[in-house]
């Protein structure tokens, strides 16, 4: 990858594949300040002129053809069991690469890409996109601001939407679940669970289609003990379309409606008094049954 100063010549960069993803990376290459797209690279060449002429830039057969052309940076949105073979020229070449999501179709071939990156000391991200969601920003923004960091002790998760007939070359915990598996690890501080337990069912494709996972961490001391618990069911054959997870923790909840790009954080300390007397009141044996909870 040039070294060359961004503000001596635009980022020229590819989009590599323009199925239903790689469109769109080329649209924003394309409208992007500072950015040069390149070019397109698609195995149906007519799409690739298609988008080729739709955003000014030239069409490509081979991944081999973009990087001869010059491009500093790709993004590579070809089907995931082609993964290693498209990121494989450009990482060789020194071009940085962004991958969607998931990065390859199982552990091997992911470390066989993450390798290539280190040898070539080239630059690589898979793309993740809900860490940019502006909710989730917003949310993180939002706590950060108050130094009020909500420790996770249950975190629940539905992302299910109806079968689009796209992705089937892999199953949904690779398809879908890996967003807030990528999420939740996160939260958690990037540790591995301590303990998994997980049921998945096939009932279109030939991998699992519907998929509930949970979770377990065995918080330290320092976190107040005891445990997280996650649980992340994930389905592509829902009659409609869910991205929500809800975290709770014994200082607040937070919850975010990825697909409304919505949120709700309540704070524990932000009504302590307000709780304060309503145990009080309970521990004095009070009839609360006509309070309303949502207005504490």
């Amino acid at each position: 990858m040039s070294t060359e100063s961004s503000s001596q010549r635009p980022l020229r960069c590819g989009a590599v594949g323009v199925g239903r993803m790689g469109r769109h990376h080329a649209r924003v290459y394309a409208e992007m300040p500072g950015v040069e797209l390149v070019g397109v690279v698609d195995a149906d060449i007519e799409r690739a002129r298609e988008y080729a002429d739709k955003f000014g830039c030239k069409a490509f057969a081979t991944e081999q053809e973009l990087i001869d052309a010059g491009v500093d940076a790709v993004s590579i949105a070809v089907p995931t069991t082609f993964h290693l073979k498209s990121a494989e020229p450009f990482l060789k070449a020194g071009v940085a690469c962004l991958i969607e999501k998931p990065l390859a179709q199982g552990a091997d071939e992911a470390e066989k890409i993450k390798k290539l990156a280190e040898q070539h000391n080239t630059c690589l991200m898979v793309g993740h996109i809900e860490r940019f969601n502006p909710i989730m920003r917003a949310m993180q923004t939002a706590t950060e601001g108050t130094g009020e960091a909500i420790t996770p002790r249950f975190i629940e998760v539905h992302r299910v939407s109806p079968m689009t007939f796209r992705s089937i070359d892999i199953g949904v915990v690779m398809d879908m679940m890996i967003h807030d598996l990528d999420v939740v690890l996160m939260l958690m501080g990037g540790r591995e669970p301590d303990g998994i337990q997980a049921s998945g069912v096939a009932v279109v494709s030939e991998f699992e289609d519907l998929c509930n996972a949970r979770l377990v961490w065995n918080l330290t001391e320092a976190e107040g003990g005891g445990q997280c618990v996650a649980n992340i069911t994930a389905s592509r054959l829902a009659m409609k379309t869910e991205r929500v997870t809800r975290i709770t923790g014994e200082n607040g909840y937070i919850k975010i409606d990825y697909a409304a790009k919505s949120g709700t954080m309540i704070r524990r300390t932000a009504n302590e008094h307000q709780m304060r007397e309503v145990r009080d009141q309970l521990r004095e044996g009070a009839d609360l049954t006509d309070m309303d909870w949502t207005e504490l």
